[in-house]
Parts: C-alpha cells; sequence; structure tokens
C-alpha cells in the first residue's frame, strides 16, 4: 500500500509540475503532496509552502476585484 501511495503522488507531482502552464495543474501538486505527505515528512513542508502561497494568491486576487467592482 505503501509503494501504491508513493508512486501515485509522486506521479500526481510530476504531472502538476510539467503542466503549470495550465489552469488548475496546481491541484495536481497539492493532490500529489496530500498523498506523499503520508509517508515523506519533507512533502508536508512542501505542502504547507504550496497551501500558503494559494491563500496568499487567492487573497490579493480577491482584493484585486473587489476594488475594481467598487470603482
Amino acid at each position: 500500500m505503501k509503494t501504491l501511495r508513493l508512486t501515485l503522488g509522486a506521479t500526481l507531482f510530476a504531472a502538476g509540475i510539467i503542466l503549470t502552464l495550465l489552469p488548475g495543474s496546481i491541484l495536481l501538486v497539492l493532490g500529489g503532496l496530500l498523498i506523499l505527505s503520508y509517508d515523506w515528512p519533507k512533502a508536508r513542508t512542501l505542502l504547507k509552502y504550496f497551501q500558503t502561497g494559494m491563500r496568499r494568491s487567492a487573497c490579493k486576487a480577491d482584493a484585486f476585484l473587489l476594488a475594481r467592482k467598487l470603482r
């Protein structure tokens, strides 16, 4: 089971990195890191980093869209 999780997680992570130019591919990266984080402690750190970055960028996008709407 551990080998299956590591293989699936690595595949999703690699596919997400390769497809970084397409919208929504970051979800593959997060999914891969989520699966890898069960068995690989370094993946937990990377998952936290990507989640923080996504939260920051979503807050910036919300602020930009709200400011644009109020003009």
